[in-house]
């Protein structure tokens, strides 16, 4: 296989991400400051995801930990539980709305089903065309009005210039073309947006717990899964699924997210070492994530997957069978024009 041009695009990805170093990390509005007398007892923060501590994020995650820890003097921790250990990003969702003192990653397709419906749009298929076009939209005037959005809904943002990865697919069977996925059980996570991303390519999509995958793969109760190739080798889930098309449906940078009760609770100090160490912690992702992306890649292929980078004109029947997505948005209770008001938000042409 030829992986020169996907080197260089991971170069590419790797300068675009060394530039967000130069970006201010000045956190938004902090929101309302706890009183005075607040408890001197040390603030924790506990952290909860469904990825491994060998990944990259898990390795940031504690980075942030370590880096928290430090600038708070002590003051401040985050206990990490990967895993799915504190349970599925769902539960921990459902927790931060009672107030609890917990977190998690989660994306634009959770937030809309958690209230905010345009902000699903950002999990679209094939909506990106390169990683800056994702830190400019997180910069922009729409992006923080969606994060006020969802403050109203309960859910407060941390950070979101971490860097997941471009999601590809894993099959059982060999996907060359679109057409190929046609009739096939892909997992994706547990929201309406990932779900009907995939059904318009002609998947049939499935909801599961990520650590529910490897077996369901090995089982043949699905037929494939997708994310990133980091968490696909991090999961062993080529173990079970021997065929990767490196599509890239989803360029998905994402976020961290606390109940905003909680989150109002802290002082204002508290709250801006919790911003500015998890956007620091971001960029120690970013880095590390483009360059672990060819070593998993490789690796993959020494242990048996078979890879299919797709030709320009097989992306361009993916891109095509995509936009059905895009005239979804009464589904979605999109506002109106808002595919065109993002393209314009993250400085497409």
């Amino acid at each position: 296989m030829k992986f020169k041009k996907l080197v260089a695009s991971m170069c590419i990805a790797a300068m675009s991400i060394a530039s967000l170093a130069g970006c201010s990390s000045e956190p938004k509005d902090s929101g309302s400051q706890a009183d005075a007398g607040a408890s001197e007892e040390k603030v924790t923060l506990q952290i909860g995801f469904e990825n491994s501590m060998s990944e990259p994020i898990g390795q940031a995650l504690q980075h942030w930990a370590d880096l928290l820890d430090e600038k708070s003097g002590g003051t401040m921790e985050i206990v990490l539980y990967p895993d799915s250990q504190l349970g599925n990003k769902t539960d921990l969702i459902d927790s931060m709305l009672l107030g609890e003192n917990v977190a998690t990653l989660a994306d634009g397709a959770f937030y809309a089903d958690y209230g905010v419906p345009d902000f699903g749009i950002v999990f679209g298929p094939f909506l990106f065309d390169n990683w800056e076009q994702c830190w400019t939209l997180i910069e922009s005037d729409w992006y923080k009005e969606q994060e006020s959005k969802l403050q109203e809904k309960g859910l407060r943002i941390l950070t979101s210039n971490w860097a997941y990865g471009a999601r590809h697919t894993l099959t059982v069977k060999p996907v060359n073309t679109v057409a190929d996925l046609a009739g096939m059980k892909i997992r994706v996570p547990s929201n309406q947006i990932q779900s009907l991303g995939f059904d318009v390519l002609g998947a049939a999509s499935t909801g599961m717990s990520l650590g529910d995958v490897y077996q369901a793969l090995q089982t043949k109760t699905i037929d494939g899964a997708e994310n990133p190739l980091a968490t696909l080798y991090g999961r062993k889930l080529h173990e079970v699924a021997q065929n990767l098309i490196l599509d890239g449906h989803v360029l998905n940078f994402t976020t961290w997210v606390c109940s905003n009760d909680w989150f109002n609770s802290l002082t204002e100090e508290q709250q801006n070492l919790l911003i500015e160490t998890g956007n620091e912690a971001g960029l120690y992702n970013n880095g590390i994530q483009a360059e672990a992306e060819a070593d998993y890649l490789q690796k993959m292929v020494d242990e048996g997957v078979t890879v299919v980078e797709p030709s320009e004109e097989v992306m361009a029947g993916f891109r095509e069978k995509a936009q059905a997505f895009y005239d979804m948005g009464d589904k979605f209770g999109w506002s109106e024009g808002l595919y065109d008001t993002v393209r314009a938000a993250m400085g497409a042409q």
